[in-house]
């Protein structure tokens, strides 16, 4: 049986070694991979800690991480999906809005959905997790306990998060056509986060993303009894081998939204 505790104390180092880097006082070096998205020595060092980790917790099992693989998820019914550093843009402005994501992710009917999932944000200290048989928590210096979705009994107006760097027309359209509401803008996977603490009422995303960015965090919403839909209004599956790129997608507390959301997509 999956140690649950200690995916999220490796969750928890890779953002000790992210915060190595985070916290000195010279200037975040980085580079541009093929896919012209930033990469810094923290990327490197939390998916060398994460890596190493999960290989020790659950040897055998394929993982597809943004900054390598191993094992082959082709012939395995699991796999892990990490991304190491989710808001590295983020982390080099020194905002605070990145994450560390693990996904444990299951194979069904050429997709593949996640069970479990474990977001940190090394700079508050706050973990979210959450999965099948797993209630979903937040845990920070703050308070901890159990976290549910937004009731959708609350009065208006409807709480909207955004991206921080990422907002188009058609999440402006999309936002205008929910009539009254409160803008909530971060980065990284925080913004699903929110939703599944009940924070905010929904995450629309219109603009581009991998698998590993949201997985994670799709798993903890579900479990604290939200949903994430794909453009058809149905719930988002992913490709972690060959097209690792998400369609846009909504995370959301309840389904009062969706068929605007679908109709948004025209």
């Amino acid at each position: 049986m999956l140690d649950h505790e200690a995916v999220v104390t490796l969750a928890l180092q890779a953002g000790e070694a992210i915060l190595e880097v985070y916290n000195s006082p010279s200037a975040i070096q980085v580079t541009t991979k093929d896919d012209d998205s930033p990469l810094t020595e923290a990327d490197i060092a939390a998916h060398e800690v994460i890596m190493n980790g999960l290989s020790r917790i659950d040897p055998g099992t394929p993982i597809v991480s943004e900054e390598g693989r191993l094992g082959d998820p082709t012939i395995s019914e699991t796999c892990w999906l990490v991304d190491p550093l989710d808001g590295t843009k983020e982390f080099v402005k020194r905002n605070g809005m990145f994450t560390v994501n693990i996904a444990m992710m299951t194979h069904r009917e050429g997709r593949w959905e996640p069970i479990f999932g474990v977001v940190h944000a090394p700079a508050t200290k706050t973990t979210w997790l959450g999965g099948i048989g797993v209630p979903a928590e937040r845990r920070a210096p703050s308070g901890s306990g159990l976290m549910l979705v937004r009731p959708s009994s609350l009065p208006a107006p409807v709480r909207l998060v955004a991206s921080g760097s990422h907002r188009g027309e058609k999440d402006e359209s999309f936002a205008a056509s929910l009539g009254k509401y409160d803008l909530v803008r971060m980065g990284s996977s925080l913004k699903a986060c929110v939703v599944a603490e009940g924070s905010a009422d929904l995450y629309p995303r219109f603009g581009p993303t991998s698998c590993w960015d949201i997985a994670a965090a799709h798993a903890v919403v579900i479990a604290a009894g939200g949903l994430v839909l794909d453009p058809k209004g149905k719930t988002l599956d992913y490709d972690v081998v060959d097209d690792v790129l998400n369609p846009y997608f909504l995370v959301v507390a309840d389904n009062r939204w969706n068929e605007l959301w679908v109709s948004s997509q025209d």
